[in-house]
């Protein structure tokens, strides 16, 4: 699967609103499409923010999908 599409659909479990940002760009993190137009090269940053109910749970789920899963696979892929 991939990452965009792990994001969004994590993201889109939790009533937050998520925002993801590589650099001036920022787009929903629920939106698999919007999440694809910011073309992340492998390695970049991006900033991930949450605004909710339950943001601080959002951004733990997403930090470690990200860590645990994207950033593994790719140190696996080296």
């Amino acid at each position: 699967m991939r990452p965009a599409m792990q994001i969004s659909e994590l993201a889109s479990n939790f009533s937050s609103e998520i925002t993801i940002a590589n650099g001036e760009n920022k787009v929903n993190g629920k939106s698999i499409m919007e999440i694809m137009t910011l073309v992340v090269p492998s390695g970049e940053d991006i900033t991930i923010s949450a605004d909710g109910e339950d943001s601080g749970e959002a951004l733990e789920a997403l930090r470690e999908l990200i860590e645990e899963t994207l950033i593994e696979s790719e140190a696996g892929n080296s």
